[in-house]
């Protein structure tokens, strides 16, 4: 199983970046796809979802209004773009695949992981 995120990088604050994850068609076939983070000394944390026909989307409160989840079932890739990016997003920012075609924000809940890609916001 391989999941492969890119788009990180090093911006400053109020800056926008778009993430991407490409997954094989047999490992996010019918599943929802997820976002989270690990900041600095911090645990995992949720950051977006989106359910397999893309029709339920679900957001932290943390990043709401600010960021957005999307995926293309044609290309096997689910997207996270981030607008008004603040120094507190900085973390890496890992993709999962759910267990069914609705996951929450759960951890527990997805069971294939990416390998992160590395967002740093400074101010």
């Amino acid at each position: 199983v391989q999941l492969q995120a890119s788009g990180g990088g090093l911006v400053q604050a109020g800056d926008s970046l778009r993430l991407s994850c490409a997954t094989a068609k047999r490992t996010s076939s019918n599943n929802a796809m997820g976002w989270f983070r690990q900041g600095p000394g911090k645990e995992r944390e949720f950051v977006a979802a989106i359910s397999w026909r893309g029709d339920s989307t679900s957001y932290a409160d943390s990043v709401k209004g600010r960021f957005t989840i999307s995926r293309d079932n044609t290309k096997n890739t689910v997207y996270l773009q981030m607008n008004s990016l603040k120094p507190e997003d900085t973390a890496v920012y890992y993709c999962a695949v759910g267990r069914s075609a609705y996951s929450g924000s759960s951890l527990e809940g997805y069971r294939y992981w990416g390998q992160g890609t590395l967002v740093t916001v400074s101010s």
